[in-house]
């Protein structure tokens, strides 16, 4: 019989960076072999998962779903800066438009908040009739993407922020509609650079769960036989 000591407590992510991004409270990671946490304590919402060592990604709210980069965080404003990578995907190859496809809002957990400055990107999945009567609309730009070799994808920009999330007055008759928050820092908001937009990413902010008290490392006796 053999009994070892396991410590369940992970350490200190103060000094931890994935990337250019630190990671420090409430944010903490989890290890891809041991499943132990890094940080105190394990807040389910803020958990991430560096890849490559480079890029720093914000789980999704809905399993088996693209998550969100971080490209920047501000713990004084309690603040990042983020990418939708299941958009990207879409822009990128059209066999994502055979999978679901979410408002950016819906993937967010709960503490995490879409910031009023953003403006939002809609893209549109539309039937080849949809589309010819959408011409009509001077604020649309056609792409082209399409999806199940049906649909033809048309752009949207400068739509403002709805913290209801009613967007219902913008909707088009004969097509499915997707809203994206884009910040646009890098100057004029226009429909055709929808991929600049998306990838710039856009701002969030989150509450932040009380701070509890700290607790000294807890040991547990495994028994193997």
């Amino acid at each position: 019989m053999l009994v070892v000591a396991e410590d369940q407590q992970g350490g200190d992510c103060s000094a931890m960076k994935c990337g250019n991004v630190s990671i420090s409270f409430p944010f903490w990671l989890t290890g891809e072999v041991t499943g132990r946490s890094c940080g105190f304590p394990p807040y389910q919402d803020f958990d991430v998962t560096c890849l490559d060592n480079t890029s720093l990604v914000l789980r999704s709210s809905i399993p088996f779903h693209k998550a969100f980069k971080i490209l920047n965080i501000s713990y004084e404003e309690h603040s990042l800066y983020a990418v939708d990578l299941g958009k990207l995907d879409v822009l990128q190859a059209c066999d994502s438009c055979q999978a679901p496809v979410y408002n950016t809002s819906v993937k967010l957990n709960r503490l995490f908040m879409i910031a009023p400055v953003n403006l939002n990107l809609i893209l549109y999945n539309c039937t080849e009739e949809a589309v010819a009567a959408a011409r009509l609309d001077r604020e649309l730009v056609q792409t082209r993407l399409r999806c199940r070799n049906e649909w033809e994808v048309l752009i949207r920009v400068g739509v403002p922020h709805d913290a209801t999330g009613n967007y219902a007055g913008y909707a088009l008759e004969g097509c499915d509609a997707i809203v994206v928050p884009v910040l646009g820092s890098s100057g004029e908001m226009n429909a055709s650079n929808y991929k600049q937009l998306i990838s710039e990413g856009f701002l969030l902010t989150w509450n932040p769960p009380t701070q509890p008290t700290l607790l000294p490392r807890k040991f547990t006796r495994r028994i193997i036989f």
